[in-house]
């Protein structure tokens, strides 16, 4: 091939390349800022000594963070992983049984309720706090743990998933078949159909986990006992306080490099099973 021929594809890799350095750089910064900024003492902190090995206090930091204010840190951390993990399970659990369902039987109006589930899917979540608080208020259940928790059990997005999922990994001959083996519909969905689609269960464990991990705004409207905040609700309660005490400060961060190790286990532990889940879902 001719060196004008050659020229137009190695401008559009080295175009692709920088891209692809940029998108790294974007993220990796600020990880890599977290976790230096987390290793330093206050001082160190406010004079930008991140790069030099003045002020180095990361046990220190880990000390503070879990003694501060009677410890409450931990409480909140297990309270997160509460709220994350086990509403994820059930929340993928429940949803691809009704995306299964939405895939698999007729009923009336079958594909309007779909629609209505789609619809869901493009409404913010922020707009549905206020409805969620006056329906909690109305059941008695504000400031309570089922406030936060029994919400994110119901997730739009992981319907539509799972049926996605169910049209691609379960076969209408499989299903026939243990019918006429003469299997109740419980028992193959529960014995043939589900573990058919263990990876999508993963696949929308795995986005339920992080969004009710990062879940900010609906227990800041529901909860007003420090007890039950979220990791992510008792840090911005130590942020809003640390412009009066700066000592929150190197705290806050500390509780912030924790608090993005469970996403990363999750998606270190469950990588198989998610991007083969995803793969299929493209493919159909």
């Amino acid at each position: 091939m001719t060196a004008p021929a050659l020229r137009p594809r190695l401008l559009g890799r080295s175009a692709v390349n920088l891209v692809v350095g940029v998108s790294v750089l974007y993220t990796v910064l600020p990880m890599l800022w977290l976790i230096l900024a987390a290793s330093k003492d206050r001082d160190a902190l406010f004079g930008s000594d991140l790069f030099s090995a003045k002020g180095f206090s990361f046990l220190k930091n880990v000390g503070d963070l879990f003694s501060m204010d009677g410890g409450i840190y931990g409480r909140w951390y297990l309270n997160s992983l509460l709220y994350a993990v086990v509403g994820a399970a059930i929340s993928s659990l429940v949803s691809i049984a009704c995306g299964y369902a939405f895939d698999k039987y007729r009923f009336r109006h079958k594909e309007k309720l779909f629609g209505l589930v789609l619809a869901a899917v493009m409404v913010p979540q922020t707009v549905l706090a206020l409805p969620l608080y006056l329906m909690a208020s109305e059941a008695g259940l504000v400031n309570t743990f089922w406030a936060v928790f029994i919400p994110v059990l119901f997730n739009p997005f992981g319907v539509y998933l799972g049926r996605i999922f169910s049209q691609g990994y379960v076969p209408g001959e499989v299903l026939e078949a243990a019918r006429i083996d003469g299997a109740g519909e419980l028992t193959m969905y529960r014995k043939v159909a589900l573990r058919m689609l263990a990876p999508g269960v993963v696949t929308i464990f795995l986005f339920q986990l992080t969004a009710i991990w990062n879940n900010f705004f609906l227990p800041m409207v529901m909860l007003s006992d420090q007890k039950l905040y979220p990791v992510s609700l008792g840090l911005y309660s130590w942020n809003s306080s640390a412009s009066v005490s700066p000592e929150y400060y190197p705290v806050v961060i500390m509780g912030s490099l924790l608090a993005v190790i469970p996403l990363v286990l999750a998606f270190a532990l469950l990588q198989r099973f998610w991007r083969s889940g995803l793969t299929a879902g493209a493919v159909k």
